[in-house]
């Protein structure tokens, strides 16, 4: 905690200095996100921190569940209420810029050249008709949480490293009942959480099947590989009954699962550190994600979220925005929100850092981040769904995989068609 404290302190100490003993006009400025517990309460946190070095900016921080986030963002922006300045995914920036919820960043304050200097390459995800529109304050990628009480009371002497080993591992940590119910799952299985992330960029690419063409316009996974992939990720319910859906319920439950000692194995984003260190009693250790042979492809997904400014910004409020902007984006901020959230650092400097890579948490996901690839989503939420749909057409309606993939595609190709045109009509 002393830590912590004496890194806000430095946030306040090298990001106040430029502004001490300024004049500022008042003004009031309002910071959405949505509900993360570690992200509301460190910028709960920040914010005094901001506020003590520009004396003439208040910022209202508001946050709401994540599932009516969207919602309210589409009835408060178009009606000119609700944030300046908003935290969302960069999967959603399409939409939002589509939808005319934000403005481009200006390049006054933030010069392209020095932002792709800065900022790692994932980055290039949040530009849009050729401007950026927001920009990340840490970034994420996918490893394999294990508990390791749990692998070596089933006698399994190390993480596993190949998809095969996985497989193993989790039968052997797979508990049941008399009846056969499962009690502690071997592999917490979500294809609503991180594994629909999963199988679109590391299971479909190391089966040999690209999930889209190079432009992200065209769908690509429907082939005899992607439906093999899929095949291999639905067999774990189906036939080796190593995990059930909705084991424990809520958006988070496989998360939920692994902390109370319920599920052996979770593919989650270095975001859930701070919940999985707080949570869990058993002892615990962080890998690399599988491949499918020691050595082979390796592959996994990239992701963030970003901070940007609505058109609700403007004049007096859009220089504050600006400002609170740059402080949330700040390296400061940045060494906060991996000691206090979990998620790694955007700043190229910060994330090669030999220590954090070396480190026993962190490192794999820092690893991850060498072959990650940040999806191109222009509908995130529907294009999720797809692939969820696709599992349970296999789980529940025993579709065979190439059939539920071919159906997936169709649906998500017209997503995406359907986007593109209606932003050709706009133009």
């Amino acid at each position: 905690m002393k830590h912590v404290l004496a890194l806000l302190a430095a946030v306040g100490l090298l990001l106040g200095l430029a502004s001490v003993g300024a004049t500022q006009q008042q003004v009031t400025i309002t910071y959405w996100q949505y509900f993360f517990e570690s992200k509301v309460r460190l910028i709960d946190q920040l914010i005094p921190q901001f506020q003590a070095q520009n004396p003439g900016i208040r910022v209202v921080h508001e946050n709401f569940p994540y599932d009516t986030y969207n919602q309210k963002v589409a009835s408060a922006v178009p009606a000119g209420q609700g944030p300046d300045v908003i935290n969302l995914f960069y999967g959603w920036v399409p939409l939002y810029v589509d939808s005319g919820y934000l403005q481009p960043l200006p390049t006054d304050a933030f010069p392209v050249q020095e932002l792709e200097r800065e900022f790692v390459p994932m980055l290039r995800n949040s530009r849009f008709d050729g401007k950026y529109w927001a920009l990340p304050t840490a970034v994420r990628s996918l490893a394999m949480f294990y508990n390791d009480d749990l692998l070596a009371r089933a006698g399994v002497a190390r993480a596993p490293v190949t998809w095969d080993e996985f497989l193993v591992a989790a039968e052997k940590t797979t508990v049941r009942d008399a009846a056969g119910r499962i009690q502690v799952e071997g592999f917490g299985i979500a294809p609503g959480g991180q594994d629909h992330h999963l199988i679109r960029e590391v299971l479909f690419r190391q089966w040999g099947a690209a999930p889209y063409s190079p432009d992200g316009r065209r769908v690509t996974y429907a082939t005899p590989q992607g439906a093999e992939a899929l095949r291999w990720y639905t067999d774990l319910i189906t036939r080796h009954k190593v995990g059930a859906i909705d084991f424990f319920p809520g958006a988070n439950g496989y998360r939920n699962a692994f902390m109370a000692g319920r599920a052996a194995m979770i593919f989650d984003g270095s975001f859930a550190i701070g919940a999985i260190r707080g949570g869990t009693r058993a002892k615990w250790g962080v890998a690399p994600l599988p491949r499918r042979s020691a050595g082979g492809e390796a592959s996994n997904f990239g992701s963030y979220w970003v901070h940007g400014l609505t058109v609700r910004a403007t004049g007096p409020k859009r220089d504050a925005a600006i400002r609170f902007l740059k402080f949330l984006v700040s390296p400061e901020v940045q060494r906060v929100w991996l000691e206090r959230v979990g998620e790694l650092p955007a700043s190229r400097s910060l994330v090669s850092d030999a220590r954090l890579a070396n480190d026993a948490v962190f490192g794999p996901f820092i690893q991850g981040l060498a072959y990650s690839r940040a999806t191109f989503f222009v509908d995130e939420t529907a294009q999720r769904q797809v692939l969820m749909d696709a599992v349970n057409e296999v789980v529940v309606n025993n579709k065979s995989p190439m059939q539920a993939l071919q159906e997936a595609a169709a649906k998500e190709q017209k997503i995406l068609d359907d986007f593109w045109t209606k932003r050709a009509k706009k133009q």
